[in-house]
């Protein structure tokens, strides 16, 4: 690990020296993380930053092994598989980018707003949490859009009912009930959903992603990233998101 900073909201930013997975990393993928000692499984976490040789992840504390990563100190050595996953679709159209986020649901978004702006496309961010203390206050592209729960900042509500009524490609990462109603406003929306991904090879088979075809998709090499009309979101547990970890 090369530093740390805050992202806000309780969150963590660590960086990471990783050169090949820097430079073949694309937004929606991730990274599977293994502290020895420390929890037999990895845990995964989706990139949020990229630049030359270094990524970053962002994470919350949420059980033992955040816990460890948070504590460590600059120079301490971290496993790191990646990058893993299917990634965004940035090629679909050449308008707007609507990015929905909610909670830690911000961890694939700067990387998705980084490569629309160079392409030139207009970056809308609408980004929600419980409470304004919660928000991620990192954010990128030509506007903002804060959504909260408790209407403490921004629009009262989630962010799905913030995004503003325009023409865009809308790509979409936070709770697996956000998404599901996203599915139902925005069918051909982008969705990186959360579920647990302990090997992130696709062998151990712990992240099954209910089809609305039928049948099963594994979410850490067929996803996670789906179109939001694939999945059927009632068949589909609420697992923590797969950029937390725990």
């Amino acid at each position: 690990m090369t530093g740390r900073r805050s992202g806000g909201g309780g969150m963590t930013v660590l960086r990471l020296r990783a050169p090949a997975i820097a430079e073949n990393v694309r937004a929606g993928q991730f990274v599977n993380l293994a502290l020895r000692p420390g929890p037999f499984l990895r845990r995964p976490f989706s990139v949020y930053g990229a630049e030359r040789a270094e990524i970053e992840i962002l994470l919350k504390v949420v059980g033992a092994g955040t816990a460890l990563l948070e504590r460590l100190e600059p120079g301490a050595r971290v496993g790191c598989l990646g990058p893993l996953g299917r990634p965004f679709d940035l090629d679909r159209g050449s308008g707007a980018l609507v990015l929905a986020s909610g909670g830690l649901g911000v961890a694939p978004m700067p990387l998705a707003a980084r490569n629309a702006a160079r392409a030139g496309r207009e970056v809308i961010w609408v980004h929600g949490a419980r409470t304004a203390g919660e928000l991620c206050r990192e954010w990128h592209g030509d506007r903002v859009i804060w959504a909260t729960d408790d209407g403490s900042t921004g629009a009262r509500g989630s962010a799905i009912h913030a995004i503003p009524d325009v023409e865009a490609q809308v790509l979409a990462c936070g709770p697996n009930p956000m998404l599901s109603a996203l599915s139902s406003l925005r069918p051909e929306a982008q969705v990186a959903i959360e579920t647990y991904m302990a090997c992130g090879t696709g062998v151990c088979l712990g992240c099954a992603v209910p089809l609305r075809r039928g049948g099963y998709d594994r979410a850490c090499t067929e996803g996670p990233v789906y179109e939001a009309s694939e999945i059927d979101w009632k068949l589909l547990p609420g697992h923590l998101h797969y950029a937390v970890g725990a």
